[in-house]
């Protein structure tokens, strides 16, 4: 029988690579006949389950693109200056095409071997310097998450830098809102008190380990922080900002005001929307707490031969060896989007990145002249965010900018805020104008500089990025031919199997990354309104309906950025449901001893005590010492932690007796999904 060219070019035929022959072979040295019993050796009777998990039927790729494409159409794509720590920005063709969408970039496995991760560890490292060069500070991680959770290690951090001795955490008023919520989820489970400053009254120091400062603030407000700083440090306390990148090429930097800490998005630095995310986070901070600061951090040596050699250092503070001592679970981060930004700072150089920061706060300046000059009251000074007293008229403003084509931010109901970026010319400040009923007259706006609006003494004076790898790729052709050497020195997909483990086992389809870079996903703003995300609403709605099928859990939560805060996430669920049953004195959290390090390092986060549980020599949970810490335990179990497959790869035969002893003593099963792809569709 002819095969149709539909099963031929399905999805999954082209996903997985092995051919009938090469399953044939590898059965024959298993002494196995068939896939069906290869499963049923190795998956447990107890827990198998082939059955049909009513999903829809498989299709080829083509139909696949054409289904997501059917979704990004009901989206709409309008220019958004929302900001919020989010902003327009171009990705260049040239970073584009030979790293975002380039394999041997996106699937080269996370550089813990650093003999064949030399090329994205040098990248990192420039990621690393060109963070302490904009920030001011001594040193910077190789990236984290996103700046709330970054904002959040930070307040850890600052905790931990004075033994946990004082409770008061402050945040300034001003701050994105979404990294105060995110503070207040952190927050809690450890019993740090959260105060919020308004900047403009004496501050109560009393009981306060840290400070937030946003830089600059959420509503596009600049001031100089040095003051604060010094009353933070006179009362025993750190100082953490989080900075706009692209705004510190014109402002004093952070490291020039005091700050201990410095955090925040490198986004706007050539990296898509994405509806918010993923991007990568920056973390700098100075020498004294630099073996408090989470996440990985890349240095480098020499190696036999004289040359340089890049790889991860300093990892004695990190989860995978501090483990239930650890403040932090944060494993890998945002590689290969930190990597973009890197390489839009090479290409761009200290010199573009100042032109662009220029271009866009006269911009904002031209705006915000002319509302003035016809009564609005603008405050200032800014970089470029405009924040403008509406009053009544605010609802009516951003109804005629959203049909004008435009997302502006309602900040309360008497204000809204225009942040301008680098895809904002002149004719938009004319169409803003409009939205405004205001003719243009931008003649004598535009004779204005940007040092007209900010202050002298909140100007940079320092100079930043002089290393020569900001100076030499500023062409097309150099910049393809830097990023194919670096690709070079590295081990990914492209060129072989990374057999490390399940984890590093899967295959980001080229059919599947094509459509992050599609304007209808990569360029909406993450608080664009309901209505103008509706292939975004649809198609998340789609994936956590499958998820459920695949899984037979009843919710899926596609929130957390990384597994490490799928843990924290899910151990937090864990928590709030114990409380709900009046049985919030369950703090004990189970461990095998063969879990990887973000285990006991989010239950640690969660304020949980962390009890390992002991493997015998096959790495199986030892059942006896289970029973042991059961009894011992009893009622102040809250959870065990899982990953199943086990960190060996096995499908533990007594997984079920393991789930039901924790179950009659009142604790919930956390199962970690390292491993989860080995599990779908077998049990």
């Amino acid at each position: 029988m002819v095969e149709t060219h539909q099963n031929y070019s399905s999805f999954v035929r082209r996903h997985i690579g092995p051919a009938d022959r090469d399953i044939q072979e590898m059965l024959s040295v298993l002494g196995l006949d068939s896939l069906s019993s290869l499963v049923e050796a190795v998956v447990p009777e107890s827990i198998l389950d082939v059955s049909d998990p009513h999903l829809p039927a498989g299709c080829s790729e083509e139909q696949a693109l054409e289904d997501i494409r059917q979704l990004a159409m009901k989206n709409q794509v309008k220019k958004s200056l929302i900001g919020q720590g989010y902003y327009g920005t171009y990705t260049p063709a040239v970073i584009a095409r030979n790293l975002l969408e380039n394999p041997a970039w996106y699937t080269a496995y996370t550089p813990y071997q650093p003999e064949i991760s030399q090329g994205r560890l040098e990248a990192l490292f420039y990621f690393q310097t060109m963070v302490t060069e904009l920030t001011a500070m001594d040193i910077a991680n190789a990236s984290l998450l996103d700046e709330g959770t970054a904002a959040a290690e930070a307040m850890a951090m600052c905790w931990k830098a004075i033994k946990q001795k004082k409770k008061r955490f402050l945040v300034a008023r001003d701050c994105h809102p979404q990294t105060i919520d995110i503070l207040k989820t952190r927050a809690e489970p450890l019993g740090i008190e959260l105060g919020y400053a308004d900047l403009n009254v004496e501050l109560d120091w009393h009981d306060v380990f840290g400070i937030l400062f946003q830089y600059p603030a959420t509503d596009g407000h600049v001031r100089d922080y040095s003051a604060l700083s010094e009353q933070a440090h006179v009362a025993g306390a750190h100082t953490v900002f989080a900075a706009d990148l692209l705004a510190l090429t014109l402002l004093k930097p952070p490291g020039e005001m005091g700050a201990d800490i410095v955090i925040g998005n490198t986004q706007r630095f050539g990296v898509p929307l994405g509806m918010g995310g993923p991007h990568a986070a920056y973390m700098a901070t100075t020498e004294s707490l630099k073996r408090s600061m989470p996440g990985r951090l890349v240095g480098v040596s020499v190696d036999v031969a004289g040359r340089p050699a890049y790889r991860l250092a300093l990892q004695t503070r990190e989860q995978h060896i501090r483990r239930e001592k650890a403040t932090s679970n944060i494993c890998t981060a945002q590689a290969l989007l930190a990597n973009i930004a890197v390489m839009y700072a090479c290409y761009h150089g200290p010199d573009g990145l100042k032109a662009i920061a220029q271009q866009t706060h006269q911009l904002a300046v031209k705006l915000a002249r002319v509302l003035k000059a016809r009564g609005f009251h603008v405050d200032t000074p800014f970089f470029d965010t405009v924040k403008v007293a509406t009053g009544e008229q605010s609802a009516d403003i951003l109804q005629a900018a959203e049909q004008a084509g435009y997302n502006l931010r309602r900040l309360d109901e008497q204000h809204i805020s225009i942040a301008f970026d680098e895809t904002c010319l002149d004719a938009d400040v004319d169409r803003l104008l409009d939205c405004f009923e205001v003719a243009g007259q931008l003649d004598k706006a535009s004779s204005e500089t940007f040092e007209d609006i900010l202050p002298v003494d909140l100007l940079r004076t320092s100079t930043f990025m002089s290393q020569s790898v900001f100076h030499d790729y500023h062409s097309e052709t150099e910049m393809m031919r830097y990023l194919r050497r670096l690709s070079d020195k590295d081990l990914a997909l492209d060129r072989a199997m990374i057999p490390l483990g399940s984890c590093t086992m899967k295959l980001n389809a080229a059919a599947e990354m094509a459509p992050i870079s599609w304007p209808e996903f990569s360029q909406l703003h993450p608080f664009v309104p309901a209505s103008q995300r509706r292939g975004y609403d649809e198609l998340i709605q789609q994936l956590e309906t499958w998820l459920c099928a695949c899984t037979g859990y009843v919710a899926v939560s596609l929130q957390p950025n990384a597994g490490s805060q799928g843990e924290y996430a899910g151990l937090l669920a864990i928590k709030r449901y114990h409380e709900s049953r009046g049985e919030g004195a369950r703090n004990v959290c189970l461990i095998p001893s063969s879990a990887h390090g973000t285990n006991p390092a989010s239950a640690q986060m969660c304020n949980m005590k962390v009890v390992v549980v002991a493997c015998d020599k096959q790495g199986d949970i030892d059942l006896d010492d289970l029973d042991q810490k059961l009894a011992q335990h009893g009622e102040k179990v809250a959870a065990i932690m899982i990953t199943y497959p086990s960190t060996h790869g096995v499908f533990e035969e007594r997984i079920t007796e393991v789930c039901e002893k924790v179950h009659r003593v009142g604790g919930q099963v956390y199962i970690d999904g390292a491993n989860l792809n080995a599990l779908i569709g077998l049990a």
